[in-house]
């Protein structure tokens, strides 16, 4: 019985600690992003592959110049 009593009162010490003594507050979350079919895709920024290194490209190096296609592919490379 003491032994349980000092390992709960032990794990509520270093979970006080952990968040910094306090509760925390709510945080505000953003309103998700509302898109209808025909609305121009918001602007993003991704990391893709080109056979020798990691590079940045954004939806806005394209617009105007060329049609871009997006395919999301939920569960690709989760190995299930």
């Amino acid at each position: 019985m003491r032994r349980t009593m000092m390992a709960t009162v032990l794990t509520l010490v270093i979970l006080f600690a952990a968040t910094g003594g306090a509760a925390s507050p709510p945080e505000d979350k953003p309103a998700p992003l509302k898109i209808k079919v025909g609305d121009m895709a918001p602007d993003f920024t991704l990391l893709a592959y080109d056979g020798k290194g990691l590079n940045k490209i954004s939806l806005h190096d394209y617009r105007g110049k060329k049609n871009v296609a997006l395919a999301f592919y939920v569960f690709a490379f989760t190995g299930g």
